[in-house]
């Protein structure tokens, strides 16, 4: 079945669908990630996204079980793709991923130029675009516009882990690696919804984590002010992608959209003040402006010198824009749990 991806611009691509045969519209951008596409496509962050794969070769290692994904569900709008792969290899495979798409209600296509769309977006910004399968005709529709975080986050309390110090997850659409890799720490977790004031909850808080997530962060007020009152009380605060900008907002910085964000597993980051640099893995459109008083620089990005991260100058109080809980080959900022942790004072000094 041939169907169409359509840009605002009114630019055309015809492609092959491999999902499900449905219209629907969205924000299209794209990751350059060479490996895995199936937590690509579970992580909150891409909701209501169109995402553009640029590596060639998608497919190829099939879908895992659902305990490995990112979240519950797909959480992409639609996917674009150059080369589907339907003969999936790997021991770990349990459906193909044009299997996966259909069962769950989200087109796909297979384009060729995919590097010329790429291009495109790169050049004149991420735009908003629709895949039209068969007639039916969609409106342009703004992602961005929505509270995202709403619609990704959990809807109940829950709670990973049997540590002595506690840990809140305010979900704005957290990964769900985040929560394995502090519960490896010994650290009871307990994730909550954006709109939580984690100042009233019942029981004691030693630290909290303001989660990644999708669209702009301007959208999510609630959980803006809800930091304003962790900062107040000086609860130690990590942020992590969307938590970054959330934090700096609280803070009294200011954020802005980038012309096509940061999507892919080697952004280079440096360490503020060393020569020292990270690969990291990032997934967001917006990024901190204004670094707000008290804070400093933590990171920055090698390639566009745009901020990746914040920290106070007195507080345990930090933030990266990048993903310290992906892990796509290199390992370099899995450290920044450790000291997190370390500066809360939930964990002792190891050296």
């Amino acid at each position: 079945m041939q169907s169409i991806l359509k840009l605002k611009d009114g630019s055309k691509y015809t492609g092959k669908s491999f999902g499900a045969p449905v219209s629907l519209s969205g924000e299209v951008v794209f990751a350059t990630g060479m490996v895995g596409y199936p937590e690509a496509l579970t992580d909150p962050s891409f909701r209501g996204q169109i995402l553009v794969m640029t590596y060639p070769l998608v497919g190829n290692y099939g879908i895992p079980k659902k305990e490995m994904w990112e979240s519950g569900k797909i959480q992409v709008a639609g996917l674009i793709v150059s080369s589907y792969i339907d003969t999936p290899s790997h021991h770990a495979s349990k459906q193909t991923l044009a299997e996966w798409l259909k069962s769950e209600g989200v087109p796909a296509l297979e384009i060729k130029d995919t590097r010329g769309l790429t291009e495109k977006l790169r050049n004149e910004g991420v735009m908003l675009g629709k895949i039209l399968a068969g007639k039916k005709d969609v409106a342009y529709d703004d992602p961005n516009k929505r509270n995202l975080s709403a619609e990704v986050s959990t809807k109940k309390i829950e709670t990973h882990g049997t540590g002595k110090k506690t840990i809140v997850v305010i979900d704005c659409g957290e990964k769900r690696n985040m929560v394995r890799r502090l519960v490896a720490r010994g650290v009871k977790v307990v994730v909550v919804p954006w709109d939580t004031d984690v100042t009233t909850l019942s029981f004691p808080v030693d630290a909290v984590l303001i989660s990644n997530g999708p669209g702009d962060p301007t959208k999510v007020t609630k959980t803006i002010e809800n930091a304003k009152k962790i900062l107040a009380k000086k609860i130690p605060t990590l942020g992590i992608c969307l938590g970054n900008q959330i934090l700096a907002l609280a803070a009294g910085g200011s954020t802005y959209k980038l012309k096509f964000g940061h999507r892919s597993q080697n952004q280079p980051c440096v360490l503020s003040g060393t020569n020292t640099a990270y690969l990291t893995t990032q997934n967001h459109g917006f990024a901190v402006k204004k670094i707000p008083k008290g804070f400093t620089e933590w990171f920055y990005n090698a390639n566009d010198n745009t901020n990746e991260g914040i920290i106070h100058k007195t507080l345990p109080v930090m933030s990266v824009q990048f993903h310290p809980e992906s892990s796509p080959g290199p390992l370099d900022t899995d450290w920044i749990f450790d000291y997190f942790l370390e500066k809360a004072g939930l964990v002792k000094n190891k050296k």
